[in-house]
């Protein structure tokens, strides 16, 4: 029997959010929690003196700090070290058994550097396996940083769930607006309240696909998407409603299974094209000849290792994909799958 890809991968979920959106406060709560008391913790802080780590009541065994803060090609290299250390200590006996990695980035940082991360590293990604990204919004400054910040855009786009803080201290229509404005961002997130830190880890945690044995629940709540064309944007979004017209969010389905070269074809030229602006694709694609579907991810120009789960998690065996892009329209995408020759249902 071939061996799983995914099984025995210790998931990874990244924490990220803007300044000031709670994700200190979240993660003292979280990692408290009896059910993570073999969690391990990489705190990336900006400045010269680390302030957050300090805040955090758990086991030196638990935490490591990346105290450079960049959010760039540095924290690549620290946070590839970091991983690959973590994972030889653990197998030491040096650490905790830790059974799941929680990454925490500065509130400045692009997530997109981590997330490739963890696709890029050969060794990273045979012992670890995305999992989850968790982006916290302020309810009071959330839609200030929004029309601002374009960290803070890309970080509630390319989230799996999206978590609103401080809705305690702001005004009901405030964070029924910002809600919507996020629904329109993001349309295939899901979204939940925090107060005060307070969050089940079950919602944030086996959110990925953690073996090639198919479930259709699980499949469905990783890939979020509605399978019918472009979710939440054109058909929810109530009048007045503000959006982020360079941040598009849509699905595309396809009948016929692809040949993989053409399928692949058609993704490097998207990433050769505008991959700065593919923002995230994750999805399943009928590969003809295999029993199962492939599972595809990429975070701009840089795509994970693929997986073929073991057989269909469902009846529905299309290939359903999800786009989260930055200044790249739905019909650019389905020219570049006609332009190889894929015909799209």
């Amino acid at each position: 029997m071939a061996r799983d890809p995914l099984a025995g991968k210790l998931p990874v979920t990244v924490l990220t959010g803007f300044l000031g959106s709670g994700k200190t406060t979240l993660l003292k709560h979280l990692l408290t929690h009896p059910g993570m008391d073999r969690a391990a913790l990489v705190i990336n802080e900006l400045g010269e003196v680390g302030i957050d780590h300090d805040l955090m009541q758990v086991s030196s065994e638990q935490m490591t700090l990346l105290a450079n803060g960049c959010p760039c090609c540095t924290v690549r290299t620290d946070l590839q070290e970091t991983l690959r250390e973590l994972f030889t200590r653990r197998r030491l006996g040096q650490v905790i058994d830790f059974d799941r990695v929680f990454v925490e980035t500065t509130g400045l940082a692009d997530p997109a550097p981590v997330l490739q991360t963890l696709a890029t590293d050969t060794l990273l990604s045979d012992h670890y396996r995305l999992d989850c990204v968790a982006t916290l919004v302020d309810a009071v400054n959330g839609m200030m940083q929004l029309d601002t910040q374009p960290e803070a855009v890309k970080q509630a786009a390319v989230a799996d769930r999206l978590l609103l803080t401080k809705t305690d201290l702001a005004d009901a229509a405030a964070v029924a607006a910002l809600q919507e404005r996020l629904r329109a961002l993001n349309p295939h997130a899901e979204f939940m309240t925090v107060t005060h830190g307070v969050v089940d880890p079950a919602a944030l945690t086996d959110v990925g696909l953690r073996n090639a044995r198919p479930d259709a629940a699980r499949v469905s709540r990783w890939l979020g998407a509605t399978g019918e064309g472009s979710g939440y944007l054109g058909q929810r979004l109530a009048p007045g409603v503000r959006h982020d017209p360079a941040i598009k969010s849509f699905a595309l389905v396809f009948d016929q299974p692809f040949a993989w070269d053409t399928f692949s074809a058609a993704l490097d030229l998207a990433a050769r094209m505008r991959g700065p602006d593919l923002l995230r694709v994750k999805g399943l694609v009928n590969v003809a000849g295999e029993k199962g579907p492939v599972v595809v991810q990429a975070v701009q120009h840089i795509f994970h290792p693929t997986v073929t789960l073991d057989a269909w998690p469902s009846d529905d065996h299309r290939t359903r994909l999800v786009f989260i892009t930055r200044n790249i329209a739905r019909e650019t995408v389905e020219q570049l799958f006609a332009a190889v020759g894929a015909l799209r249902s």
